[in-house]
């Protein structure tokens, strides 16, 4: 029998360690790859895996499968010198006349908060978008996976409440669920080797 790898991409700011390890133990003779993936390019590359943890909303209900894992709260990140810091956890109108950074990899869309646009053109990257407001530029909105991913000694973010949360799901393409797309579903879903399906 020819050997085989589990692909498995997976978009910033998600945490597979768990379902990894948990996978090594119950598939020794299946290596799993790990394949990053950015949030723009999410839907071609499930193209390309045996299973994604992507962020939604995600497209193509008729090609894929897609399974909601966890929802995420959205953080605000600022200087850590920023009297915003200042607070426990953040209201919209905490935010008002703030610099909103929007970076183009964002990934909540749309805040409708009552911030106002930086007069500098949109960064590339969350990474970016951090490091600017570290310097007291402005401040950004991410998921907490994505602020503690980018964390730096000169920035502190805060839960920001009555904000859109992100949702992080397992994708896959519904003419290819494998048996090891199977297993893998079986692990994020918490089953035990010995749980039927």
């Amino acid at each position: 029998m020819a050997s085989r790898t589990f692909r498995l991409g997976a978009v910033p700011g998600t945490t597979p360690g768990k379902w990894i390890d948990i996978w090594k133990q119950r598939m020794p003779r299946v290596p799993l790859e790990l394949v990053p993936i950015a949030v723009a390019d999410q839907r071609a590359a499930i193209d390309e895996v045996d299973a994604a943890l992507v962020r939604r909303p995600i497209d193509d209900a008729d090609a894929l499968h897609v399974i909601p894992l966890y929802d995420e709260v959205p953080v605000v990140v600022a200087s850590a010198e920023s009297h915003l810091m200042a607070a426990d956890e953040l209201t919209a109108e905490d935010l008002t006349d703030e610099v909103l950074i929007t970076p183009l990899d964002d990934v909540l869309g749309p805040l409708a908060l009552p911030t106002v646009a930086p007069r500098f053109a949109p960064l590339a990257t969350t990474e970016d978008a951090i490091a600017t407001a570290a310097s007291g530029t402005g401040i950004v909105v991410v998921p907490m996976s994505l602020a503690r991913l980018h964390q730096r000694k000169d920035v502190g973010y805060r839960p920001l409440l009555d904000a859109p949360t992100s949702s992080v799901a397992l994708a896959w393409l519904r003419e290819r669920t494998t048996e090891d797309v199977e297993t893998f579903i079986g692990i994020v879903r918490g089953r035990t080797a010995n749980s039927s399906r």
